[in-house]
């Protein structure tokens, strides 16, 4: 992949790069906290697809790609290493190819989650980004124009690294070890998904329940179509009880210790997590 600095480009913009905020989750928006607590290990809500994600201008009949929805006819990524951070942001729809500058097959909306899409980049041609997508199945890229639509580029100097044989969680900073932590993964039958994914949104329960963070991320549970009416999605999140740490006892979710997940509402979207076995 082309190594890039935050600057602008043709067809994007540089912009600040920080932590974006849990979005508070209040009753008009109680879906939003359904896909978070319907996600695989998480709670058990219903929920259906949040209005933002079903629709966006000039689509057509294209799919979107949302944690809700299945993509056919997409390449998957089959990288294990991290990316370099590079992430962007389309300010409108985009569409989707399967290879740069092949014909849409999806459309990637401005927002998930009632946030703002951050997808990491993976590869780079001239005037066109491969990015890892929300959608099923895991590790679907796809590739967008970079002049399509206004396009927002940054990098996280962030990694979030997940060993599941371990069960344990790291995240570093430029290089640089913030912590190491022993977390809970999905069990045997319900396995955390392995791959490279990406931090995609950060959600504030508006009462009390098993977290006060939801942070989704863009891959599903193998084994679960769905859990609880969501789309089994996959997240860290806090647990109340500690004794479950360094076992494989969840759904697909990452349970984190407080402090690992204080150090993890400071990330910002779209910032890359590898999972290993």
């Amino acid at each position: 992949m082309t190594d890039r600095s935050n600057r602008a480009r043709r067809g994007r913009t540089a912009v600040p790069y920080a932590a974006m905020g849990a979005r508070s989750l209040t009753t008009a928006t109680a879906v939003i906290a359904a896909v978070a607590m319907t996600a695989a290990g998480c709670g058990k809500s219903h929920s259906s697809p949040q209005a933002g994600d079903k629709a966006a201008p000039s689509t057509g009949k294209l799919p979107q790609t949302t944690t809700y929805t299945t993509v056919k006819g997409l390449g998957l990524d089959t990288a294990a290493t991290a990316t370099d951070g590079t992430v962007v942001h389309p300010k409108a729809a985009v569409p989707v190819s399967a290879t740069a500058g092949g014909s849409p097959v999806a459309v990637l909306p401005a927002t998930q989650l009632d946030g703002p899409t951050w997808v990491p980049v993976v590869e780079t041609k001239p005037g066109w980004d491969r990015v890892l997508l929300p959608s099923r199945p895991n590790r679907s890229t796809g590739w967008i124009p970079t002049g399509k639509v206004g396009m927002d580029t940054a990098r996280s100097p962030y990694q979030i690294k997940v060993d599941t044989s371990a069960r344990t969680l790291t995240l570093t900073r430029s290089g640089h070890k913030l912590g190491t932590w022993t977390v809970a993964v999905g069990a045997a039958k319900t396995p955390t998904p392995v791959g490279r994914t990406f931090l995609l949104a950060s959600l504030a329960p508006a009462q009390k329940t098993f977290s006060p963070l939801i942070l989704p991320v863009g891959a599903h549970s193998e084994t679960l179509d769905t859990f609880g009416g969501g789309p089994g999605t996959v997240a860290f999140h806090g647990w109340p009880s500690a004794s479950v740490f360094g076992k494989a006892v969840t759904h697909g979710c990452v349970r984190v210790p407080a402090d690992a997940l204080k150090k993890l509402s400071e990330v910002p979207l779209g910032t890359p997590v590898v999972v290993t076995a």
